[in-house]
């Protein structure tokens, strides 16, 4: 959850390309909301998305280092995959 102070709008300059500012008007009038509304919903799903991207590439990574450690015989450059693991691990 994010405090009052967080949540306080600041504006900030942007500068597109016109052929999307034109796509954003086409939903700005479909679904009756404005600029901002699309722009910061945009800017949300992307952050949101990278964040993810980074957990996963972080547990993937994590999930190579834990199997290298239980197999010392294995070299770093022939890891895994994390499903392999999974379902290596899976089978113990």
């Amino acid at each position: 959850m994010h405090t009052l102070s967080q949540l306080e709008k600041q504006q900030v300059g942007l500068r597109l390309p016109k052929y999307l500012i034109d796509e954003i008007d086409t939903f700005t009038k479909q679904f009756s909301l404005n600029r901002t509304d699309i722009i910061t919903e945009a800017v949300k799903a992307y952050v949101n998305e990278q964040k993810a991207k980074m957990f996963y590439d972080n547990f993937d990574d994590a999930c190579k280092e834990l199997k290298t450690l239980t197999d010392g015989t294995q070299k770093r450059d022939s890891m895994q995959t994390l499903d392999e693991l999974i379902n290596e691990l899976e089978d113990y």
